[in-house]
């Protein structure tokens, strides 16, 4: 195995693990999981981006005749990118004393205020950052500001 190979794995491994993490442990932390909502995807052009190169990298693998295992870590690895990027959808987990955006724990007692733009986004302000939450539906806001005025 090459160091570009044992490269290629560990970002694969990565991957795994992230999704793992993401879908089956962060629902189960800290409690049980009061409203689950749907995010807007970030950073479309970016993830396209990285799945075209390593389109490239695999096609010019083919291309030059590389190792089998080459190509399948390659390919793997694109199709963990297409899951994770495109097919995947953020979410938004609230629980009974805080909140996981992305995967970062944001207790409730944080946030200092809570602005709606217009254009549907949600500004929570913490101490030092600003958290902007574009849900899919507008019907999600609502139900996001139920279940904060419930917890306080």
């Amino acid at each position: 195995m090459s160091l570009t190979d044992a490269l290629i794995a560990l970002l694969i491994a990565g991957f795994a693990l992230y999704a793992i993490y993401d879908e089956a442990i962060l629902p189960r932390r800290n409690g049980p999981t009061k409203l689950r909502v749907a995010l807007r995807r970030r950073h479309k052009i970016d993830s396209a981006i990285f799945i075209v190169l390593l389109l490239i990298l695999l096609w010019n693998n083919i291309d030059n005749h590389g190792t089998q295992l080459t190509t399948n870590l390659l390919m793997v690895l694109c199709f963990m990118s297409v899951w994770l990027f495109w097919i995947r959808s953020p979410k938004l987990l609230m629980k009974e004393s805080g909140l996981f955006y992305g995967v970062v724990w944001i207790d409730y007692r944080r946030i200092q205020s809570m602005n709606l733009s217009e254009d549907g986004i949600l500004v929570m302000q913490l101490e030092q950052r600003r958290l902007l939450i574009a849900v899919k539906q507008l019907d999600d806001l609502e139900r996001i500001y139920t279940t904060l005025v419930e917890a306080r």
